[in-house]
């Protein structure tokens, strides 16, 4: 049936009244089709094809970025055949209704495909749908600190918009090739059977492609993946709400915490993004290394000695408030629910067991809060500043609202430089070497950091984020250049700042993204412990690090969660374990 006849019997059908324009423009199309009837017909075979490719590449479609290879889409979905027998036994009506469910369900399903793609690449793991949605709004917001609000706005609006365009479309195409189905009833089913056969034969024989099976079923996997997750993540809930409760160190003393530290100003420090490949990519590591072992020589003649080794990060590529919780918690804290979980608990944090003890005040220098931020009391911190409480003036540098070296002088200005009765535990948090990398601080003199203003014409010169985040090799070369900058400006203030009663643990919060570290499955990141008192070190020798700034290839590699009890127990503490 022509398409001019078989619309117009549809809206007669559908009693849908027909104005005179709405007739003239009917026929004008009619003419156009039959003065053209060649154009007509490669127009409708366009529009059966490309229905077939969209149900068919949906059906076939991997999850990761990797997977995006033609040879992903050479196999035979079971899928495909099952609803094309569904659609050949349903009337007309039905069959419409159930085309549209379908296609409306591969849409859907191309949405959380593509989520998992982003996912993986940011975060080297899958989309969950029931504790992911607001990272979405984190998103955003690094999108709108990296780049403005327009093109904040502009790509949340054309999110938006794909994601609806994706299901719409996919919803019309299965109704268009329904209709095709049902007007060639005889052979399309006998296509079915044959396509049916031929994939029962293929699955039982085991044949491959590619080192992939030809008989397809991605789609229903797909759905049982994130069916999985869902119940995975549910019962993960309650577990780890038990597991939170039971510290091995909740009911210790305040006398029996830390008691071979006391008299040392402590500083625990996080390096955004400071993973394994800053000191292991042919690209990246001969700056960084170079960087470690120039400040470890400067470090070593200000007296100071270091022991460095590798922890396996709970988080990668971003949630770097997952890595922090993980190593001072002594939970694996791996996703939001965890988080808020561990967060709302009772569980005593390395940083809480200090102020527990009664012999050290605690601070925070945060300059990546830039909200209210109630976890505080839960990591134990006295005091906090944030992004708006260390009198910085300058420019932002992408997200990082802050260059790490002036948090640091902000840092001594305001807690670690004054006199005190007890000596500072402190918590600092360093964003510097955030994506996108781009533009990153240049080191000045300390003495003309003032307000920070000085950094308006360095961050003018910088490179655009754009730009770089655009080219995986730039983000690498960028991507080094920012974490030498981080060690540098830390390790620098030690050297200016640091006592004879200063220990400095600093360390890596998580990997960076997939565009740096490409595919891996490494999660590790470098861990140091630096300090004048030899005292302070003799107490880790059993951990065998490696001396210096640099962990050797060899080194001991532990996960994030085992760090918190370590290190209690190497510097005294007593493990009192809680009772429910």
């Amino acid at each position: 049936m022509p398409v001019f006849t078989r619309v117009l019997t549809r809206l007669r059908a559908l009693r849908v009244p027909l104005r005179p324009r709405d007739t003239r423009v009917l026929t004008r199309l009619r003419h156009a089709r039959d003065a053209h009837p060649s154009a007509d017909r490669a127009l409708r075979l366009t529009g059966h094809v490309l229905a077939a490719v969209l149900v068919l590449g949906a059906l076939l479609m991997p999850n990761t970025a990797p997977g995006l290879r033609p040879d992903r889409f050479t196999r035979i979905p079971a899928e495909a055949i099952v609803g094309a027998v569904l659609l050949l036994a349903l009337p007309r009506r039905p069959r419409v209704v159930v085309a549209a469910l379908y296609g409306t369900g591969l849409g859907v399903l191309t949405v959380l495909n593509l989520l998992d793609i982003g996912f993986t690449e940011y975060l080297g793991r899958g989309f969950n749908l029931v504790l992911d949605w607001g990272l979405l709004d984190d998103a955003l917001s690094y999108v709108r600190d990296s780049m403005g609000g327009f093109a904040a706005n502009a790509a949340a609006v054309g999110a938006v918009l794909l994601a609806l365009l994706v299901v719409v479309v996919m919803a019309l195409a299965t109704v268009r090739l329904g209709d095709i189905l049902a007007r060639h009833r005889a052979r399309a089913g006998q296509g079915a059977m044959v396509a049916g056969t031929v994939w029962i034969t293929c699955a039982s024989l085991g044949l491959q492609i590619s080192g992939l099976p030809v008989a397809s079923d991605r789609a229903a996997d797909t759905l049982r993946g994130q069916t999985r997750r869902v119940v995975d993540t549910l019962r993960d809930e309650a577990a780890f709400a038990e597991e939170a409760r039971t510290d091995t160190f909740g009911a210790t003393p305040p006398g029996l915490l830390l008691p071979d530290l006391r008299g040392k100003d402590v500083v625990i420090a996080f390096i955004e993004s400071y993973g394994r490949v800053a000191v292991e990519d042919p690209l990246i590591a001969p700056g960084v290394t170079r960087t470690l072992d120039t400040r470890g020589a400067a470090l070593a003649a200000a007296g100071y000695q270091a022991r460095s080794g590798w922890l396996t990060s709970s988080t990668y590529g971003g949630s770097s408030w997952l890595g922090h919780s993980t190593t001072l918690s002594g939970l694996w804290i791996d996703n939001q629910q965890r988080y808020r979980t561990a967060t709302h608990s009772d569980r005593l944090t390395l940083t809480a067991a200090f102020r527990k003890s009664g012999a050290w005040d605690t601070v925070g220098i945060m300059p990546g809060v830039q909200k209210t931020w109630p976890e505080a009391e839960w990591y134990g911190l006295d005091t906090v500043y944030d992004a708006f409480e260390m009198g910085y003036k300058g420019p932002k540098f992408s997200w990082s609202t802050m260059p790490d070296q002036y948090a640091l002088e902000a840092f001594e200005r305001l807690e670690h430089g004054k006199k005190r009765d007890r000596p500072l535990m402190s918590e600092v948090i360093l964003t510097s070497s955030h994506q996108p990398w781009a533009p990153v601080p240049e080191m000045i003199d300390w003495e003309e950091l003032g307000d920070g203003s000085v950094f308006d014409a360095i961050e003018e010169d910088g490179r655009d984020a754009s730009e770089v985040m655009a080219d995986s090799t730039e983000s690498r070369k960028e991507y080094g250049r920012s974490v030498s900058y981080s060690v540098t400006a830390l390790t620098e203030w030690l050297e200016r700042y640091g006592t004879d009663d200063t220990v400095l643990v600093f360390l890596g919060d998580h990997q960076p993204i997939a565009r740096v570290t490409g595919h891996t499955k490494n999660r590790d990141v470098p861990v140091t412990v630096v300090a004048k008192d030899p005292e302070v070190l003799r107490k880790i020798d059993g951990w065998r690090w490696t001396p210096g700034l640099r962990p050797a290839d060899d080194a001991p590699v532990w996960k994030m969660d085992a760090f918190r009890d370590r290190f209690l127990t190497a510097y005294g503490s007593v493990p009192r374990p809680t009772k429910d």
